[in-house]
């Protein structure tokens, strides 16, 4: 080999070890673990991935990622849920929970619970760790919302705009006429 090849091969060597290094520390700061994605529900795919069902909580979502990974031997899926804003100083606690269903939901499917989750902001994530004090704050906020819905005299606030904006039953919601007399 001439001198003018070696010095190529070992350039191109020194550029991509160079860029595995950026591309490590990259992943890193997203907060999101190493492992393979085995799940994704952001929009990118070309078809929607099933919701995960919990029959024995009577709890379905779709997290935004679900990571396998390998910890301390033993192998688990971590949900990930993106959230398109700016990480605030300490999580939110209906994100937390969202996180925590999650958690529940693949306990149940799985036979183990995640040791955590985590919650990526615009600019920062959060690790939420499952614990049993959440998972109990999980299984009550499910059981009120279940009574809430059977709840005759069950108090819905319609009196803040930009929720009602966001609602997803604000095409069927008999209350919506409320806001468009405050708009008007």
């Amino acid at each position: 080999m001439t001198p003018l090849i070696l010095l190529l091969i070992l350039l191109l060597a020194v550029a991509g070890l160079a860029l595995w290094r950026w591309g490590s520390r990259q992943r890193r700061a997203t907060g999101v673990p190493a492992g393979a994605v085995v799940y994704s529900d952001t929009g990118a795919e070309q078809a929607a991935p099933k919701p995960l069902i919990s029959r024995r909580y009577g709890l379905i979502g779709k997290p935004d990622y679900l990571v396998e990974v390998t910890e301390q031997g033993r192998r688990m899926l971590i949900p990930v849920e993106v959230k398109s804003g700016r990480a605030p100083s300490t999580p939110r606690e209906a994100h937390v929970l969202q996180l925590a269903a999650y958690c529940l939901i693949l306990e149940d499917l799985h036979g183990a619970a995640p040791a955590y989750g985590i919650l990526r902001y615009a600019d920062g994530a959060f690790t939420a760790p499952y614990t049993p004090e959440l998972r109990r704050a999980v299984l009550d906020a499910a059981a009120s919302i279940r009574a809430g819905r059977t709840a005759a005299d069950m108090p819905r606030s319609h009196e803040e705009a930009h929720r009602c904006t966001a609602c997803g039953y604000r095409d069927a919601c008999g209350e919506k006429w409320r806001l468009a007399l405050k708009a008007g």
